[in-house]
């Protein structure tokens, strides 16, 4: 019951996170006197979905000098912090974790991040990424 909870709870954060990046399209949009993105469904609802699909597609160019494994380990390493930080948020009394360190866990794991930005700057073995 409880896995299943949380697995709702990321996938509704998830999409929601997506249908706020269309709501603030338009809105820096209608700022700048145009009409954001409506090319893709009605209104451009679609547009977030279309990210999506534009961002999977992409393909990391290997240099020889690169260390393949790192560079593809740390974008996964990152989004399974930001997941693993989610059970810490108190989202009614009851919780996913009940904890008294609840709050220094979260700032802990949260930390944890920074070691995937640099573990991507690392692997590309280029002198322009020190």
């Amino acid at each position: 019951m409880i896995l299943t909870s949380f697995f709702i709870i990321i996938v509704s954060s998830l999409i929601s996170v997506a249908f706020y990046t269309i709501v603030e399209r338009k809105i820096l949009g209608y700022i700048q006197a145009r009409k954001g993105p409506n090319k893709v469904g009605f209104m451009g609802i679609f547009q977030p979905f279309s990210d999506a699909i534009k961002l999977f597609s992409k393909s990391l160019v290997f240099t020889e000098n690169m260390n393949s494994f790192f560079s593809s380990l740390s974008p996964a390493m990152s989004l399974i912090i930001s997941i693993i930080m989610w059970p810490l948020i108190p989202f009614s009394f009851n919780g996913v974790i009940d904890s008294n360190f609840s709050i220094l866990g979260f700032f802990i794991i949260s930390s944890l991040s920074v070691y995937a930005i640099l573990l991507i700057g690392w692997s590309a073995n280029s002198k322009y990424c020190y």
